[in-house]
């Protein structure tokens, strides 16, 4: 009898040709390397790039986004490599992918289809992998003529007549079914987190945003001393973490550090993760966090800026913070402070800034903050807990029966808290 070759559970990691298109005013014409970032991503997903080819073009190709002569290239360049997968750095449309993949004769994958099977190995909570799950299925709704063409029924084969419909239909009417339904518990997700954002007895929130890998995890554990996980590869993070901060005289502020953005961050999954965005958009105040080192700084802060505005949180208060100081040289640093004279400059790995950026935000709460002179009766004691756990008491007495105290609030708890002072038979007075 012969023996079985040992089974490797492990599967063979794909080996990939990366493409991309450089077009007037795109991402990529921009960057740095047009390549550094979808083979970063790719790698991410677990790939193996053995390759890479990019090409300039007035426009994208119509029938299979590349020219001609440029396809038989990377063709030639996937057989010469042994790839099993072409990953094209731009989104297909349907028909785009499946002349690709007839020229190329290899499999072939586009951004978005990248970025959603990097989400997907990601997703760790019931509703990130809700989430991952709603935009694969958008995306592959107007996919489907290309992946079950061959489920097709035949017509007039036993079983098959009668008032049925074909496969293809099928699939498209259970694929919007399943949307519907995921549709349905991700609102039930949005509005259950949105009333918890509104309703967080904190003075302030602040979110840490930024493009993904800047280093905001590790800047979430310097600031509070959470453990979380800290890896160095995209889209680590993909569910809200949550944790207290305090930023000096008894103030605590709810530190959220939520997704990683990336430049054409697909629609759907922004989207789709809506419900994971809402600590971003009910903040007071957003960190848009930096990788001060990065090549394409300025193509990175415009693509996060991109996101914000999409999911309508482009007017909240937002601090730059240049992270990563520890790897740029002195005439580099000085060149980013003039540019970006109102930005904090800090350093994680060294813990450089870590107090300017304390000092930053508590000016904020300052600034920002109403400074009130309260008279409470004294017998209101959970009245007096209230304003003690959402507010800043600087200096408090009692005099007869009654609670005085100078107190800081951010309008929308004075704007909570001041019916129940005025009729517990408080008064209270706007300190300048």
């Amino acid at each position: 009898m012969s023996k079985r070759a040992p089974h490797d559970a492990a599967p063979r990691a794909d080996r990939a040709v990366v493409a991309t298109l450089v077009l007037p005013g795109s991402a990529a014409e921009e960057a740095y390397d047009p390549l550094e970032e979808i083979s970063a991503l790719a790698e991410a997903a677990g790939a193996n790039v053995v390759g890479g080819i990019s090409q300039r073009l007035p426009k994208i190709n119509a029938r299979a986004a590349f020219g001609k002569g440029k396809i038989a290239e990377i063709g030639a360049l996937a057989k010469e490599l042994d790839a099993s997968v072409v990953i094209v750095d731009h989104p297909l449309s349907p028909s785009q992918g499946v002349n690709l993949e007839k020229d190329l004769c290899v499999r072939v994958v586009d951004r978005t289809e990248l970025i959603l099977d990097i989400f997907a190995s990601r997703a760790q909570t019931r509703q990130a992998s809700l989430q991952v799950e709603l935009a694969q299925l958008e995306y592959m709704r107007t996919r489907l003529r290309r992946m079950w063409t061959h489920l097709e029924r035949t017509e007039g084969a036993i079983g098959s007549r009668g008032p049925g419909e074909t496969q293809l239909e099928t699939d498209r009417r259970l694929v919007s079914k399943k949307i519907t339904d995921l549709k349905r518990k991700l609102h039930a997700i949005e509005t259950r987190r949105r009333r918890e954002a509104m309703g967080r007895e904190y003075p302030c929130t602040v979110s840490l945003v930024g493009y993904t890998n800047v280093g905001k995890s590790s800047l979430l554990t310097a600031l509070t001393g959470a453990e979380v996980l800290i890896a160095d590869q995209l889209f680590a993070t993909l569910d809200t973490r949550i944790r207290n901060w305090q930023v000096g005289e008894g103030r605590q502020v709810i530190l959220a550090d939520t997704v990683g953005f990336v430049r054409d961050l697909p629609h759907g999954l922004v989207a789709s993760f809506h419900a994971t965005l809402e600590e971003t958009i009910q903040a007071d105040l957003l960190l848009h966090v930096c990788d001060a080192s990065a090549p394409d700084l300025d193509l990175q802060i415009a693509s996060v800026e991109t996101v914000l505005e999409d999911i309508g949180a482009k007017e909240i208060p937002t601090v730059l913070v240049m992270n990563k100081l520890d790897r740029v040289s002195a005439d580099e640093r000085l060149l980013l402070t003039r540019r970006f004279p109102d930005a904090i400059f800090l350093s994680v790995k060294t813990e450089e800034g870590i107090d300017d950026l304390r000092a930053k935000v508590a000016a904020f709460l300052d600034r920002w903050a109403l400074l009130l002179e309260l008279e409470i009766p004294a017998e209101h004691g959970r009245l007096l807990s209230d304003v003690r756990r959402v507010g800043s008491v600087r200096e408090e007495s009692y005099r007869e029966d009654q609670w005085v105290a100078e107190v800081r609030l951010m309008p929308r708890h004075w704007s909570a808290l001041q019916p129940d002072i005025l009729a517990a038979g408080g008064q209270f007075r706007v300190l300048p």
